[in-house]
């Protein structure tokens, strides 16, 4: 039991002093109660992994639920059958029980056979995902244009499809082990057929998209073009407001916005187009990336990339890693520029020491607007520079 993180106790206190609603969701619409798991690996810096679930609850909050249990397991692998183990899924059945849980989520990517195992034991009313899966069904209800709908849609059904198999167990029940084999499978199938099928239309209407943005992105060639990247919840849709008076969406959510918003700014003498870009995150599904590729083209085709970190984030270097590594694998633009957000937030002693760990880095807070004019006169003067080798940014 040690390596168990329980945070169900106060709930199952309320929950029999009828306060409900003092646990954070209403009588009449209950949220639905998720408990976490995952691996301890021996590579694992258990502060890192702390910080991953953490991340992880609060992917569970922006999708509506409420995390009522964490449950960790030290192993030198995962295991090939359960993930954590047998022994330990038979525990995080207990801890479901105990919570009254609906659903329980990996902070890794769980292979269609471990969900289907772990099933059989907690049982088929309880729900399994992985992180991927949750941060799916984030860009889902966050999607709003057509592109990023059509984007999600074609992320959900790759993702779903490697998967189909462990839907199917409701045959097991009607036709027994062998007719199994029969109708399930011819049903199997007819599913994949149609799936594929979609994957297709989807991928043909993101190539049209795609054919339509490179038009658009060539009429403005004479245009400093600056997209705006970084770890989800940094805050882009802020600094864009404050340097365009975009008035985008704002909120302090994860994958608050999905969808490419391009504003243009101007000091007079030069016309500069902004674009704020998807955010990224820890293990951030691999089709997610390739559906968005229209969007991320933005970071590649850039002038400038002015990657934007949370100042106030305690794991504000890995976030900053980790988006780098990201622009590496879709060949982005190497010219960027590091900008430390929400200084407001910081005391003076932790902003001095990111200073020191990025000097050349620009820092700003969308509230108060410290640094803003800063990082303008900054993009003017690359555009300059810019327009001097490539006649681009000025107003011709």
């Amino acid at each position: 039991m040690e390596n168990r993180y329980i945070d169900y106790t106060k709930w199952k206190m309320r929950k029999n002093n009828n306060s409900k609603e003092k646990f954070g969701y209403q009588t009449d619409k209950p949220i639905e109660r998720v408990i976490l798991f995952g691996l301890i690996l021996p590579t694992n810096d258990i502060r890192t992994v702390e910080e991953d679930i953490e991340e992880l609850a609060l992917l569970v909050k922006t999708a509506g639920g409420i995390v009522v249990g964490k449950m960790m397991q030290k192993k030198d692998k995962p295991d090939s059958a359960y993930f954590i183990g047998k022994g330990k899924v038979i525990e995080l059945k207990e801890l479901v029980q105990q919570t009254d849980s609906h659903t329980v989520i990996c902070d890794d990517e769980l292979r269609p056979a471990q969900i289907r195992n772990i099933s059989k034991i907690l049982g088929e009313d309880i729900k399994i995902l992985d992180r991927s899966g949750l941060i799916l069904d984030i860009f889902v209800t966050h999607a709003r244009t057509l592109e990023s709908k059509i984007q999600v849609e074609l992320a959900q059904l790759e993702y779903l499809l490697p998967r189909l198999s462990g839907m199917w167990k409701h045959l097991e029940r009607q036709y027994g082990a062998i007719g199994v084999r029969g109708p399930g499978e011819k049903q199997l199938e007819k599913d994949k057929r149609v799936i594929n099928r979609q994957i297709s239309t989807l991928k043909k209407k993101l190539d049209n998209i795609e054919r339509e943005r490179k038009i658009q992105r060539k009429r403005r060639t004479n245009l400093f073009r600056v997209a705006l990247v970084g770890y989800t919840n940094a805050g882009k849709s802020s600094l864009l407001n404050s340097l365009t008076n975009a008035g985008v969406l704002v909120e302090n959510k994860l994958f608050a916005t999905l969808d490419a918003t391009t504003r243009r700014f101007s000091n007079g003498n030069v016309k500069v187009l902004i674009t704020d870009t998807v955010g990224f995150i820890k293990k951030l599904p691999h089709n997610l990336i390739k559906s968005f590729r229209s969007t991320l083209a933005e970071s590649r085709e850039a002038n400038l990339l002015t990657i934007v970190a949370d100042g106030s984030h305690p794991a504000i270097e890995e976030h900053i890693k980790i988006v780098d590594s990201e622009l590496n694998e879709i060949n982005a633009s190497e010219n960027r520029v590091l900008i430390v957000n929400k200084i407001d937030l910081i005391s003076k002693e932790r902003l001095a020491q990111i200073r020191r760990i990025f000097p050349d880095a620009y820092f700003t807070s969308t509230v108060d607007g410290a640094g803003i004019e800063s990082l303008k006169s900054f993009i003017f003067e690359e555009c300059e520079k810019n327009s001097n080798d490539n006649s681009v940014g000025f107003n011709i």
